[in-house]
């Protein structure tokens, strides 16, 4: 069995399954995740006459990185290589797009992962429960979508301080939110609203920084579309030298996982806020990357299989932010040579995007990376989700000139500098990761037997090898009984 799920409850599975017969609902498989030209042609078919963003059973088969925006069915992996005319280093650099997911976002995934194999098992009772989303942003949104289609209440609940997009988005799509106190770095505010809705047992809380079902996702998913990118231009001396990760609920980072599997040589670097450095110095603060939640090492961190450590100002995030997406800004990086198709790509970045590869320079530069090494990083959501923070920008600092894009080119790109980024050595792993101690054992109930295992590289081979062959039987069982 399971050590994720604990137990099967047949019942409800039948009922569940009742459920989603009537509504049409095929799930997706992690293999058709991974491989969406393998889904059932019927599905493709009603693809074909619907948009990503509908909340539509058959765009459950859209939770990939291969979706071809343009036929409404799949392809390669998106992703966006950035030229060195923008990175200023001779390593390449490339970043896996998540605009194309529904919701825009990647994390619609991770929540998918979350929910999924306690529906199909009956530990969660669309017809009893709600479906909680604790989030700095996309992972509600994710959420949401995913217990929409799947007939479950989704509750949202994340900072007050986050964009206006998020709320509107959550609002329109009909999920219950809940605003916690402060910004982007104040997750334990949120963990304390959970154990409050904890107190009734209507509410079941899928907690990124502690279900497994997230990195599970990544290791699965996202680590092998990363991987057919990097085959896919690789030479003879080519190497996957950095796969680089914004911490946030440490999800994403466990694609790192995957990829030391096919290349051991490669570096796993943690990225986080400089405002805000917990990983670097065992820091506090307010930061404005959103998407990257902090103050704490979240439990699915596998944190001995991290290398290093980079942490970015915001302030270089929103200046690259206007570059990237201001007319001013363009008009600068085209007078540099960047060519008219990059320039249309650059606003698939969002402010975590932009962190990322700031910290994928940073590495570039740090491990003196030359032209046959590949850093691959992941470009979360778009600029498109920010809109109201560019106007908050201008309406803040004025219109972004010239002379704004020139000083954001060469101060948060040209010179962006190794300092604020530690290769971790043993101990420095082993520090981070008693850090986990102080919020997971001593506030939120975890054992102190299970936290001495997550030290030990089995304890993670073991999650990411063998949970994935019960969640596969699990969702491959429920459908058989769905019969569609």
């Amino acid at each position: 069995m399971s050590r994720i799920v604990k137990s099967i409850h047949p019942e409800v599975v039948a009922r569940t399954v009742k459920r989603c017969r009537e509504r049409g609902i095929i799930i997706p498989t992690y293999a058709q995740m991974r491989n969406p030209d393998t889904a059932p042609d019927k599905v493709k078919a009603r693809l074909k006459q619907i948009g990503a963003q509908e909340t539509d059973p058959a765009n459950l088969f859209r939770i990939t990185w291969k979706n071809d925006p343009k036929t409404g069915l799949f392809g390669g992996p998106n992703f966006l290589e950035i030229p060195s005319v923008i990175t200023g280093v001779r390593a390449r650099i490339f970043g896996l797009v998540g605009k194309h997911f529904p919701t825009g976002a990647h994390k619609v995934g991770a929540a998918f992962s979350c929910l999924v194999p306690r529906l199909v098992s009956g530990e969660f009772d669309p017809e009893k429960h709600k479906a909680v989303w604790p989030s700095t942003g996309n992972y509600c949104r994710g959420g949401a979508f995913d217990s929409v289609i799947l007939g479950c209440i989704p509750v949202a609940v994340l900072p007050e301080n986050m964009s206006k997009e998020r709320f509107a988005w959550l609002a329109k799509i009909g999920s219950e939110v809940i605003a916690t106190p402060g910004c982007e770095s104040n997750v334990k505010e949120i963990y304390d609203k959970c154990w409050e809705l904890k107190n009734d047992p209507i509410h079941v809380i899928f907690n990124q920084f502690e279900e497994f079902g997230n990195p599970i996702w990544h290791y699965h998913v996202t680590g092998p579309a990363l991987e057919e990118v990097f085959r896919g231009m690789a030479g003879a001396r080519t190497r996957l030298a950095a796969y680089v990760s914004a911490t946030g609920s440490a999800g994403t980072i466990g694609a790192g996982d995957y990829l030391k599997t096919r290349f051991p040589g490669a570096k796993v670097i943690a990225t986080e806020a400089l405002q805000c450095p917990t990983l670097l110095m065992n820091g506090f603060g307010d930061h404005r990357i959103e998407g990257i939640g902090d103050k704490h090492v979240p439990w699915v961190h596998n944190v001995r299989n991290t290398d290093a450590v980079a942490a970015i100002d915001d302030e270089d995030c929103m200046r690259l932010l206007r570059l990237f997406n201001e007319p001013e800004g363009r008009k600068h990086l085209a007078g540099l040579g960047v060519d008219q198709a990059t320039l249309d790509q650059l606003p698939l970045l969002g402010i975590s995007g932009i962190c990322n590869l700031l910290a994928a320079i940073k590495a570039a530069k740090a491990w003196e990376m030359d032209e046959n090494d590949v850093i691959a990083t992941i470009f979360t959501d778009s600029a498109e989700m920010y809109g109201s923070r560019v106007q908050e920008l201008a309406a803040e600092h004025g219109a972004f000139t010239a002379v704004d894009a020139a000083c954001a080119q060469v101060g948060s790109l040209e010179r962006q500098a190794v300092d604020h980024f530690k290769e971790l050595t043993f101990s420095d792993r082993k520090a981070i990761h008693n850090l986990k101690y102080y919020t997971w054992v001593e506030q939120q109930g975890k054992s102190y037997e299970e936290i001495c295992a997550q030290w030990d590289p089995e304890y993670w081979r073991e999650l990411f090898e063998e949970e994935i062959v019960h969640f596969e039987k699990l969702i491959a069982d429920f459908n058989r009984e769905v019969g569609l």
